[in-house]
């Protein structure tokens, strides 16, 4: 008799199912996030790699033609 009164006591084992779904969800979303970020730190770091070190060097334009602009000085103090 006293078995049947431990039995309806107990409680059910959906609430240990439900946190467990809650943390396998958390990590999964975890993963996902980390995963974004290291592929947006990749890109990132492509893109800076490919403005720094240019594949062609840097040749300063060439002007064959004189073209006179007047200036006008600005005085110092």
């Amino acid at each position: 008799m006293p078995t049947d009164l431990m039995g309806a006591s107990a409680p059910p084992d959906t609430a240990n199912s439900n946190v467990r779904n809650v943390n396998a969800v958390a990590i999964a979303l975890t993963a996902a996030l980390v995963t974004l970020q290291l592929v947006g730190l990749t890109m990132l770091e492509r893109s800076h790699a490919y403005v720094m070190h240019p594949s062609v060097p840097f040749e300063p334009a060439v002007c064959t033609e004189s073209a006179e602009v007047p200036v006008s000085q600005i005085p110092y103090d």
